[in-house]
């Protein structure tokens, strides 16, 4: 029972914690994307149980959000033609990842949902909408690429070099989340410890590549993570 009110106060401060945009429509879909984020979460952490009840919380969303918008968005969404069809492509993401996690396939259900992020990322960026979620997931798209690449590079001749120009950008990325927070955000009492916490881990990864210690390399990439999901669900 603690692990699902965890889930629970988490989802409520992250809804209570959205960005605020200039239009309805945009913080009508930062609102839906509060329950989303948890599932996000829960799958990666393989909580079954919490992933189940999120996911439905987040489907219910969607939906409501569908159904008041779909068919006649507000500016400066009403003149996008792929606006509901966009909508519709992430109720199947949605749907899939559903079906994923009730089969226990928790791992590939995350990695379904990662699609839904990048469809409403995109939804945003071609009508000129900027939120605090494109600079989280800026950074997250960055962070997956040392931790995917950050190996291969160090086999490299000139590797810790090379890692380091990685390292530099996601140390930029990271000021971002600073720079860019919202007042409301940045206002609140978690938001800089959660904050210290991305940026306590990006410069022990740099203080390892620059003592080009492939140990210690090692032991940093590994706790790149665990700080940004926890940024990410609260104020993603």
């Amino acid at each position: 029972m603690k692990t699902i009110h965890f889930a629970i106060g988490s989802l409520t401060l992250a809804v209570a914690f959205a960005a605020t945009a200039a239009d309805p429509v945009t913080d009508a879909m930062t609102d839906a994307y509060g329950p989303y984020r948890a599932v996000l979460f829960r799958t990666n952490s393989k909580a079954q149980t919490e992933s189940e009840q999120t996911m439905a919380e987040a489907r219910k969303r969607w939906q409501a959000f569908a159904d008041r918008y779909g068919a006649k968005p507000g500016a400066p969404y009403d003149r996008d033609p792929a606006f509901s069809t966009t909508l519709a492509a992430v109720a199947k993401v949605y749907q899939k990842a559903d079906t994923q996690i009730r089969a226990g396939k928790l791992t590939e259900a995350h990695e379904t949902l990662e699609e839904a992020r990048e469809l409403m990322a995109q939804l945003r960026r071609r009508n000129g909408v900027i939120t605090y979620s494109d600079h989280m997931n800026a950074y997250h798209a960055q962070m997956e690429h040392v931790l995917n690449d950050g190996g291969k590079l160090l086999a490299q001749p000139g590797g810790t070099l090379h890692l380091m120009a990685q390292v530099g950008a996601l140390e930029f990325l990271a000021g971002k989340l600073k720079g860019e927070a919202p007042k409301e955000v940045a206002a609140s009492a978690e938001f800089p410890a959660m904050l210290r916490s991305v940026e306590g881990s990006v410069e022990l990864l740099k203080k390892a590549v620059l003592a080009q210690d492939q140990a210690q390399i090692k032991d940093a990439l590994g706790k790149l993570k665990g700080p940004y999901s926890k940024l990410f669900l609260n104020f993603g």
